[in-house]
């Protein structure tokens, strides 16, 4: 079996703002995504958002990202419901970097940035027929917790 390359878990730059629209395009190719892909997005809602807590990338030692997870703090009356203060997660890894350890990297990295933080808990909003979504999640030990039309809300409770 080959060696798999390394892989480096960082905080996200502007820089990467190409290379993460590249990645988003690829998951909606493979009907992964349906959400804007383009620079701007993805620097204003990942990299700079100013909600932002934390935005990281995982990198392949030859420079390629293979993923990201972003998190931001919600404020009252967010569109997606989720109680002020908490971190919202988001989580896209590139069609060909599944099984990995890309997801499971990121959120060591994000789980510890939430704690400096002082998030109380985080929420993912997955898709309803997003299965490998939610599996994901639940795996990291997220649990659901609520179910708006067409979603699957999980939610991570962070020692107090």
């Amino acid at each position: 079996m080959p060696d798999t390359p390394a892989i480096t878990i960082r905080r996200a730059t502007p820089a990467d703002v190409p290379a993460l629209s590249r990645l988003l395009q690829a998951l909606v190719a493979a009907r992964k995504r349906t959400a804007r892909t383009d620079e701007a997005f993805v620097l204003s809602h990942y990299v700079a958002n100013p909600d932002g807590i934390s935005c990281f990338v995982a990198e392949e030692s030859g420079g390629a990202l293979l993923g990201l997870q972003s998190m931001k703090r919600t404020a009252e009356g967010n569109s997606y419901g989720t109680p002020a203060g908490w971190g919202f997660i988001g989580t896209h890894v590139s069609p060909n970097a599944a099984r990995r350890g890309v997801g499971s990297g990121l959120f060591r990295a994000t789980l510890e940035a939430a704690q400096a933080a002082g998030v109380p808990a985080i929420e993912a909003y997955i898709g309803a027929g997003n299965s490998e979504g939610q599996a994901y999640y639940e795996a990291l030990g997220f649990r659901t917790w609520r179910a708006p039309e067409g979603s699957v809300c999980k939610r991570f409770d962070l020692p107090a």
